[in-house]
């Protein structure tokens, strides 16, 4: 059964005299254990596709489905990081990765052990007593990431998380994920402006065209994992690289539409 599944999906925003279109019939399916990153010109509609399979949005028409459920609100199945880390600040890293699963009503000694595990398997062992304040911003992401972990979802929606790190921070970030994501094979679908990052993550690569938002073009990344740096020195890499640029880039005059 497909993980993630998005039939016919319109989402209108604002009244019909003043409103926009942010997407328009847009089908896709996400299967169990994959990781999909989603390209786009600014405006088409990347961010809203991914709130509405969070349950942030309502779809105007059309439906989300998780594992044959469709999405009708937030739910802890789906772990949504944003690009803003969004950490208590005066809650240390465990305290934040045991939120969630505090919320929920779980044990304290169950929810220690399992905020231990995921903060160990993102490497910040050594900062589980720190203060968000004493973090780098690749560590914080760390953390963020760990907190979706800890209620083991059945799916991670992440929109732009590594968009605000320097660039050697976020390939690290990137390394980081998928080892994280190679032990668990947890469905990942992945927002970013980033062509390089958008191949270099991805099994494949969905490239949206703007306004309204739908799928213009999707690119199968034939890459092994796991991913190395000598990969994205690879021609094959490049190849791929610029069959998404020009998906994204150079679109048919037909298929532009105002950026927002």
């Amino acid at each position: 059964m497909p993980s993630i599944e998005f039939n016919e999906v319109r989402r209108d925003f604002g009244s019909r005299a003043g409103g926009f279109l942010a997407l328009d019939g847009v089908s896709l399916t996400i299967e169990d254990g994959e990781f999909v990153t989603v390209v786009g010109p600014s405006g088409c509609g990347k961010s809203t596709l991914l709130n509405v399979a969070a349950g942030l949005l309502d779809a105007t028409a059309g439906s989300v489905t998780v594992d044959g459920e469709e999405v009708r609100g937030p739910s802890p199945e789906r772990g949504v990081i944003f690009q803003q880390y969004a950490l208590f600040p005066w809650m240390t890293v465990s305290q934040n990765v045991e939120f969630g699963l505090k919320v929920a009503g779980v044990g304290r000694a169950e929810r220690r052990a399992a905020a231990r595990r995921v903060i160990d398997m993102v490497g910040l062992a050594d900062f589980a007593d720190a203060l968000p304040k004493t973090l780098s911003g690749g560590m914080k992401q760390r953390c963020a990431i760990a907190r979706a972990y800890a209620v083991d979802p059945k799916v991670l929606l992440m929109d732009e998380p590594f968009g605000a790190l320097d660039a050697l921070t976020r390939v690290r970030m990137q390394d980081a994920l998928l080892e994280t994501w190679s032990r668990d094979r947890r469905t990942v679908m992945f927002i970013t402006h980033d062509v390089d990052e958008a191949v270099y993550l991805a099994s494949r690569v969905v490239v949206m065209a703007a306004r309204p938002g739908r799928i213009h073009r999707i690119v199968p990344v034939d890459l092994p994992y796991p991913r190395t740096e000598e990969m994205r020195l690879s021609a094959e890499f490049a190849d791929l690289r610029r069959q998404v640029w020009n998906a994204v880039y150079h679109q048919p005059s037909t298929l532009e539409g105002n950026s927002s």
